[in-house]
């Protein structure tokens, strides 16, 4: 059996098994957290294998997430996903962001969010979790940038998209954190 043969197959395989792994969805301040699936990437590594069929790649991000989702362990997850040795990918830096930001480190949160951005322009989550940074940081202005962003990538009717438009509705100086 040829190597591509082999490589088909198992991609096959493994998309199969994420289009059945159920999603986990709970309610979360800021609109609901990214697909825990493992972002994939058009960056190719070890040999043409992409970071989403590296197992210890996907297992390492799965594990973060829950870190941060279920277990609101900040602190262990940037490890985690530090851990990963793929910081460059846009949904790896994005969560690395989110973590900082939940731990209150505004500065270095800030620093993630544009290096996911800078990895992937058009990153969904990082255009939504930088906003919220954007709104508890009194920035509305900048917030609205990061909403019209979103109205250009996925429309008004995204939960990403709906999930900051309610943060910018809502007073500023409330204290709420997203």
């Amino acid at each position: 059996m040829s190597k591509y043969a082999i490589r088909l197959t198992v991609f096959a395989l493994f998309s199969v098994l994420l289009a059945t792994t159920p999603a986990v969805r709970q309610a979360y301040a800021g609109g609901d957290p990214p697909a825990s699936d493992p972002p994939s990437s058009s960056k190719k590594k070890n040999g043409g294998t992409s970071h989403r069929e590296e197992p210890a790649f996907v297992n390492g991000y799965r594990a973060a997430y829950a870190t941060i989702y279920d277990r609101n362990d900040y602190a262990a997850a940037i490890d985690q996903l530090k851990a990963l040795g793929h910081d460059d990918n846009a949904a790896v830096a994005n969560l690395i962001g989110y973590s900082y930001r939940k731990l209150g480190d505004y500065k270095v949160s800030q620093i993630w969010y544009e290096r996911a951005l800078k990895a992937d322009p058009n990153h969904v989550k990082t255009w939504q979790y930088y906003g919220l940074w954007q709104v508890e940081q009194g920035n509305r202005d900048q917030a609205q940038y990061h909403l019209n962003r979103l109205a250009q990538l996925t429309g008004t009717s995204s939960e990403e998209y709906r999930s900051l438009a309610a943060a910018l509705d809502k007073q500023p100086g409330t204290g709420l954190v997203y």
